[in-house]
């Protein structure tokens, strides 16, 4: 039997790529940014000899990549690229500098951003906390204080009055796992504590604020349509280990379905972030010998099936709104694209409702930990110049977008990348 080499997605699928403010934006003033210049972090990365590698200004994000005031053109860039979508936060900080006092200039701004986007073509989705937070709210405990979802449900009061008009989609919280952990029990991002007491507090705080948050939308805008954007890992068991199947089950619990869970009745919709698979044997490992990134994680398109699959359970829309690789060369990027997009298509023919794909990122950008020398980016940027420019696989993946899936002929025109 031929193998199927055209994959079409379904009428009135979303196309495009996300961004996070405080790697994009530029002058952010936040925690994030007073802990990148803090003593702290700096003395780390000296012992790591990651200073002497990448210079102190690759992990301070300063301009960024300064879409704050180019926000137009990078989306008439995504226009250009054939996308329909697009995924960026508002910065609490820039919004809310000072307990209760709310910045009506900045407020203009983001209602600028989304005409901009809708001008383009572009459906919003606005992730409404990407992770850094104002320093006052630093000061009160962050997301420890248990008055946090209550400063959470006033600040989306706020935003979702003065931008609801203009949006449909609303995602409250990015990886909530993701920061609590790093942030709380890892101790590799600000407040940099390793805590398993405090960990636990922040991630129920984050669950009880989508809650929250929920409500306050809900009430002023009812057909809005809300999420998160959860990080789930495809866990996969060696069939030889029975420790191996009990690891995943309990990965699975408590990474992937705890946190869906305890909001199933307050969400619209799932976001989708995707970038790890782990081999579970005594403990896990990642797959050896395997495809890697830039930055090491191994890239393994066929898990994208398995966790999509794994949320069917929901029975919620899923929107996939990040998913993507460091990869400067642009080497393994258009590969990435299309075979993920294939374990996607399959995952709908299985009966999973997908509706929308935002791959991770619309720019090269600054990431957390690393800085800006790891390159996701569809659009190539110049952190000298700012000059912007399409990679290889943003041809690529205009044309996917365009076509509203990958086809026969797109595969022959671009043999010479895949």
């Amino acid at each position: 039997m031929k193998e199927q080499n055209s994959f079409i997605f379904p009428k009135g699928f979303f196309w495009g790529a996300s961004t996070a403010a405080h790697q994009v934006e530029g002058s952010t003033v936040n925690d994030w940014s007073e802990w990148e210049k803090s003593e702290k972090r700096l003395k780390h990365l000296r012992k790591l000899k990651l200073i002497e590698k990448f210079g102190e200004d690759n992990f301070i994000s300063g301009m960024a990549a300064d879409n704050y005031h180019r926000f137009d053109d990078d989306f008439k860039m995504a226009k250009e690229m054939g996308h329909n979508a697009t995924r960026f936060s508002l910065e609490w900080s820039r919004i809310e500098p000072e307990e209760g006092k709310f910045d009506e200039r900045e407020i203009q701004h983001y209602q600028d951003v989304i005409r901009s986007a809708r001008t383009n073509g572009l459906e919003p989705f606005v992730t409404i906390w990407h992770w850094p937070i104002p320093l006052w709210l630093r000061d009160k405990g962050g997301w420890e204080s248990k008055h946090m979802p209550k400063y959470f449900a006033r600040y989306a009061d706020r935003v979702v009055t003065a931008l609801s008009h203009d949006v449909r989609f609303w995602i409250t919280l990015n990886e909530p796992q993701v920061y609590s952990a790093e942030s709380f029990l890892i101790g590799e991002w600000p407040p940099q504590k390793m805590n398993p007491s405090a960990y636990l507090k922040v991630f129920h705080n984050l669950i009880k604020a989508h809650i929250a948050a929920y409500h306050v939308i809900k009430r002023i805008s009812p057909e809005a349509q809300i999420g998160i954007a959860s990080h789930n890992m495809h866990f996969e068991a060696s069939r030889r280990s029975f420790t191996g199947h009990i690891f995943k089950a309990v990965a699975d619990w408590w990474w992937n379905f705890y946190f869906l869970g305890r909001i199933a009745n307050y969400q619209d919709f799932i976001g989708l972030n995707h970038y790890f698979h782990h081999k579970m044997d005594h403990w896990w490992k990642n797959r050896k010998n395997r495809i890697l990134s830039d930055l090491g994680w191994e890239l393994y398109p066929e898990s994208m099936e398995h966790v999509l699959m794994d949320l069917k359970r929901f029975g919620k829309p899923i929107y996939i709104t990040e998913n993507g690789l460091a990869d400067e060369g642009d080497v393994k990027r258009p590969w990435f694209i299309v075979e993920t997009l294939k374990r996607v298509h399959r995952a709908i023919e299985n009966g999973v409702d997908v509706r929308g794909y935002l791959h991770w990122s619309l720019l090269d950008n600054f990431e957390w930990g690393e800085g800006f020398w790891p390159r996701f980016g569809l659009i190539e940027v110049d952190y000298k110049t700012l000059e912007r420019k399409m990679r290889p696989s943003a041809h690529l993946y205009r044309d996917i977008c365009l076509r509203n899936g990958v086809t026969e002929e797109l595969l022959e025109k671009y043999k010479n990348l895949l």
